[in-house]
Order: structure tokens, then sequence, then C-alpha cells
């Protein structure tokens, strides 16, 4: 009999590791995510839903998709609205497992901290808790990829001359691997464990200093001075953060790592026949290539990129509005149009230059923000070759900054591909 199982949040960094795991051991899987094409074109049957929808929020959305099928939860927030929390953590999980013959939730450790992350986790876990599923609270979870959290430890790794670290550094984690949670994910689903939550985690203790020095040795980068950061700066840093929407750079990721991100796993490990690897273990299993390095290198560089943008056509809205207009109108003496036509432009092109730079400071929709910029810069870039071709000849670049600018524009948005 082929086993079948519903995956949420399959495009996630845990999600696809459980999906691709759980189809190499023979389930018949179905891939469910706010965002499905790139899963369907790895081969996997989908299921579009967006959790914080309230479409998906009534049991009628899912019968068809979880009628005889298990779900594993591996869907989740860090930062929301309490609109979206409730939505992806409690009323469409809800209406999902009304169907399900059981399932595996993905929640996490520490959540019994005072923050929205925590307080919408626990309240998940009780709708996973009436439905009779296993719960699994990994800690850290790192893999041969990585994402949000991992990505910043990553990063902050590999920064020059210092490595930043939140308090002392004295925090305890005992990371696992990715894949090793989507084997046990795999056990709980062929012999569900009772009486959770369940930690789950590696055998090996490590401080967060040790961990981000281990990270910057498997980088192959020499060693780096530590930087203590007090909760102070850091938790300004994570309002920075969230305000500027950088991803896991926020305080509720301070609260958790302050919190403690160490599991209790030996009473589930010892029901398990694989057991977790240590993060000493698998740090060694494979070398760090090109690519890892580009990663961690570039990802503190993906908003710097986007603010750097967000100055640019902050600076050009402005000069836009409020530049007098006996510095251009000279410009279009020569064309037939009247001076109010060039002066309206000039001012609406400041408004619409503001409101890009509004955007990408909010980081709102990467990819429309991409092509408005490229196509707002070429039509700059032809009618001021129209209007005055001698721009291209100033001695400070004049139209030629236009192609870094585009090409800057073309990085920016590549970096914010994170799928």
């Amino acid at each position: 009999m082929v086993k079948k199982v519903l995956v949420l949040g399959a495009d996630g960094f845990i999600g696809r590791h459980i999906i691709f795991h759980l189809r190499a051991a023979g389930w018949d899987v179905v891939a469910s995510a706010r965002r499905t094409s790139r899963l369907a074109h790895m081969g996997f049957q989908t299921f579009t839903a967006d959790l914080a929808d309230p479409k998906t929020h009534t049991p009628a959305f899912w019968e068809g998709a979880t009628t005889g099928r298990h779900i594993v939860n591996a869907a989740g927030l860090l930062t929301a609205s309490d609109s979206q929390f409730e939505g992806v953590h409690v009323k469409a999980p809800q209406a999902a497992y009304q169907h399900a013959s059981g399932g595996v939730l993905i929640s996490a450790v520490g959540i019994d901290a005072d923050t929205p992350f925590a307080n919408w986790r626990r309240k998940g876990e009780s709708v996973a808790l009436d439905a009779n599923f296993t719960i699994l609270r990994p800690g850290l979870v790192m893999g041969d990829t990585s994402y949000g959290g991992t990505s910043l430890l990553r990063s902050l790794a590999a920064l020059p001359v210092v490595t930043p670290m939140i308090g002392d550094g004295t925090q305890i984690f005992n990371p696992i691997h990715a894949e090793d949670l989507a084997r046990v994910v795999g056990e709980c689903l062929d012999t569900p464990k009772p009486n959770g939550p369940w930690d789950i985690g590696g055998p090996t203790r490590i401080t967060q200093s040790q961990l981000l020095h281990d990270l910057r040795g498997w980088l192959g980068l020499p060693k780096a001075r530590p930087l203590p950061l007090s909760l102070t700066i850091a938790n300004a840093g994570g309002a920075i953060g969230e305000a500027l929407n950088m991803g896991p750079i926020s305080r509720t990721a301070v609260a958790q790592i302050t919190h403690g991100v160490e599991t209790a796993e030996a009473p589930l490990v010892a029901q398990l026949s694989h057991k977790p690897r240590g993060v000493d273990q698998f740090l060694a299993a494979r070398p760090a290539g090109t690519q890892d390095l580009w990663h961690a290198r570039l990802f503190l560089m993906r908003p710097l990129l986007r603010l750097t943008l967000a100055a640019l056509w902050l600076a050009s809205g402005l000069l836009g509005l409020f530049l007098p207009s006996e510095s251009f109108l000279p410009l279009t003496a020569h064309l037939a149009l009247p001076d109010t036509f060039w002066l309206l432009l000039a001012r609406g092109g400041g408004l619409a230059d503001l409101a890009i730079a509004a955007a990408l400071a909010r980081n709102w929709r990467p990819r429309a923000m991409a092509a408005v910029q490229l196509a707002l810069v070429v039509t700059y870039t032809v009618a001021f070759t129209l209007i005055a071709p001698a721009l291209w000849l100033l001695p400070l670049g004049g139209l030629l900054k236009n192609i870094p600018i585009l090409a800057l524009i073309l990085v920016w948005v590549t970096l914010e591909d994170e799928r």
C-alpha cells in the first residue's frame, strides 16, 4: 500500500528537505506552498495554498488534498501581523487536519518566550495536539544549503576583521542537519510519537561563539576578532531589520537566541533508529564550495544593495521635486513643447522616484519593483539621449552612470530570489 502525505510549507528550507526525503523513501508526496511552480518543475505533485488567505481556513478547501493522507506541517512565520500568524499557525492547519490521517507538526524550541512568534507557535501546537499529531521542536536547523537564520550565521562568520554575536556568545546550540530532521519526520509518520511535544536536535553542544568560529573555519577564512553585541544594540538592529524587512534580522530572532535554542532531544532520540549527527560531523562531511563563500558574503550585501538603490531614488525624487526650473529648462529650450510640460514632467517624475524609494525601503514586491526600476532607467536614458545627447560626454559620467545602475538593479533582484 502506497503511503500518502501532504507537506505544508514544502517550498521552505526544512520543507524541501522533507519532501525530497519522503519521496525517496517511497511516499506519494503532495507538496503545498504559496508558490508551487518550482516544486512542480522538481517533479512533485503540488497543491497551491496561501495559509494566510481566508479561503484556506475552511475544511472544504482541503478535503480533496488531505483525505486519506498524512500531513507534515512545516509552515510557519517568524514575524507577521496577528491575522497572518493566526491564519498560518492556527486557522489553516485546523481546517487542513480535519480530513487527515494524522501527521507531524514542525514547531520550534524555546516557544515559552514572550514573543508573538512563540505565542502563535504554542497555539499551533494546541491545534496539532487536538488532531493527535506528533509535534517536533527542533532547535537550530542547518544543512548543506542555508536559508534565513542559518544564512545569517554564515554571513556573520564570513565578515572581515570581526565576527559579531549576540551577547557574550555563550548561548548553547545543538544544531540538527535538515536531512536528519527529515529522517526523523519520516520515522514519526511511520511510528507516531504521542505524548509530545518532542525536542529534537543533534548530540553536539556548541556555543554561539564557537559555532561562528567553526563556520568561519569551514569557509576557509582566517580567525577574526569576536565582537559581542549588547542586547540593547542587538534589539536595535533587530528593530531596524523589521522596519526595513531584512528577513531574519529581527527582534524576534534576537529574543529566540537570547532565550535559548538548546534542545532536550534524548527522550525522542532513544526511540529513533537513525540518530541525528552532531554539527562537528556534518560540517566535516563536505568541503565548503565557491557558492557557499559567495552566498555568505553576498547575504548582507543584498539589503545593502537595496538600500543603496533606495537612497539613489530618494535623491533623484527630491531633485525632481525641488530642483529650480532654471537648472534644467535650458536643456529643453530647443524643443517645441512649453516649459510647463517639462516642469510637470520633472515634478511627476520626482514623485514616482520617491514612491520607488519607499517601496525599496520596505522591500515591497521586489520583482515588480525591479521591473519598474529597469523600465524607468531605460526610459530616462532614452529620453535624455534624445533631449540632450551631450549628457553622455560629461566628465563625471552623466548618462554613462545609468549602465552600472542597470547592472546593480539586476544583481539586486537576482539576490532577492531566495527560493
